[in-house]
This record gives structure tokens, C-alpha cells and sequence, in this order.
């Protein structure tokens, strides 16, 4: 079989609508982190990756380590009712993963939260919005 040259892979290029998307959600994270840093957090990271899924914001203050899911949508209710039980699930498993990879994190107090954000509207922090299951 002979070897693809890199000029015959084929580039996926997203719809418009998907990129306006993604921009509306990297708008949105970064309201959520300046909101944040504001109530005095420190961003740790963004966009975290793991085997369970993504965590948009991880942010500390002193000893407390909070992970943070921020939803976007077109009113702040419909926001918080976009959270839902098996997100949680995924969230706050991607936080343990995230936890095992980071040592350094080890005796800090956890909390996981959510941002909520609308057009023409404040972020909403709901801190705790959520536990473990």
C-alpha cells in the first residue's frame, strides 16, 4: 500500500455556524475567567482535556481549587437549565483525572462551579452549582 503524501489528506473545515459558535464560547469562557479574576481567583488553566472530557476553567484562591463549567446561551435561565445530570457526571470525573495528573493540587479543598452567561447580561457565578456523584 503506498504512503499518503500530506497533500492528498483531506482538511475538515468547520461551517460558519460552528466557528460563530466557538467564538461565542471562547467569548464566554473569557467573561466567566475576567468575572472570576475579579472575586480574586487566579486562572490555572483553560480548556483542560482528559480521557472523561473538558473542563473550561480551572481557577484557584489560596488553598481552594474550583472547576468550572461555563454555559452560554441566549437567556441565564436557559443557561442553568443546559447543565445537565450527565455533564455533572463528566465534569466532575475529567476533575478527578485532572487531580490524579496533578500532585501538586493534593490537600486542596475542591468545589465544582458553573458561570452562566447571556448576551447583554453579567456573568452569574453559581459556586458549589454542583457535587460529586
Amino acid at each position: 500500500m503506498p504512503a499518503r503524501s500530506l497533500s492528498s489528506r483531506t482538511t475538515r473545515v468547520a461551517s460558519p455556524a460552528r466557528q460563530a459558535a466557538f467564538a461565542r464560547g471562547m467569548a464566554a469562557e473569557a467573561a466567566a475567567a475576567s468575572l472570576l479574576e475579579a472575586q480574586g481567583f487566579s486562572v490555572v488553566a483553560r480548556r483542560v482535556k482528559t480521557a472523561r472530557g473538558e473542563i473550561d476553567l480551572i481557577v484557584r484562591r489560596h488553598d481552594l481549587l474550583v472547576f468550572v463549567e461555563v454555559k452560554a446561551r441566549r437567556t441565564l435561565a436557559g443557561a442553568a437549565e443546559s447543565l445537565l445530570a450527565r455533564q455533572r457526571r463528566r465534569i466532575a470525573g475529567a476533575a478527578e483525572i485532572f487531580l490524579a495528573d496533578h500532585p501538586e493540587f493534593a490537600g486542596f479543598d475542591m468545589r465544582l462551579d458553573v458561570v452562566l452567561v447571556a448576551p447583554g447580561r453579567p456573568p452569574e457565578h453559581i459556586a458549589g452549582a454542583f457535587e460529586a456523584e
